[in-house]
């Protein structure tokens, strides 16, 4: 089987960049992407059921992976919702998947999204995950346009072993993620 393009290109390009401009001791130390988290929350299920099953079935071929459905914690009586109703749907891509996932998001899905001016680069919580907002599904490949009943969108979170920001921000503007300029 083929290895990812950026895996090669983290453990060929990324490592020794990183090593060098951090000055770490050992390749051990240099940031990757653990995981990469998909969740997708879906409001209107709590009136119509099927709607989280048209979600999951969005998500796994986004993906590339089964995805599950989430389920609520708690009863909301404003909202109609009961604990345990499901109300979204999740994917968690690790390996070679979430290499293949990144490549497209970065060089076919980001692209596609209206007045693409870059990502934010304020998403990051401090400990060196990232986390970006997709508005639409319509912007992944996988999905027909003519097939979607409803458009909706979803949070995407990277999980690094980066300890502060910087190191997360480089390390994803390595993989090549489209940062519009920082602050």
């Amino acid at each position: 089987m083929l290895k990812p393009r950026l895996k090669d290109k983290y453990n060929n390009e990324i490592v020794p960049a990183l090593k060098e401009k951090f000055a770490y001791k050992s390749v051990m130390q240099v940031p990757k992407i653990e995981k990469i988290c998909i969740n997708k929350g879906i409001g209107e299920a709590v009136a119509d059921k099927k709607l989280v099953d048209v979600g999951v079935d969005e998500l796994t071929l986004i993906a590339g992976q089964k995805a599950v459905p989430t389920k609520a914690k708690n009863s909301i009586s404003n909202f109609k919702l009961r604990e345990e109703m499901p109300i979204g749907a999740r994917v968690t891509l690790r390996g070679d998947k979430m290499y293949e996932f990144l490549d497209r998001l970065i060089s076919i899905a980001l692209p596609r999204v209206r007045d693409f001016q870059g990502i934010n680069a304020k998403g990051f919580d401090g400990r060196g995950n990232y986390t970006l907002g997709v508005k639409e599904q319509i912007i992944f490949p996988e999905i027909s346009i003519e097939k979607v009943s409803k458009i909706s969108g979803m949070d995407i979170t990277f999980v690094t072993t980066a300890n502060t920001d910087e190191e997360s921000y480089e390390l994803l503007k390595a993989f090549g993620m489209p940062f519009a300029n920082k602050k």
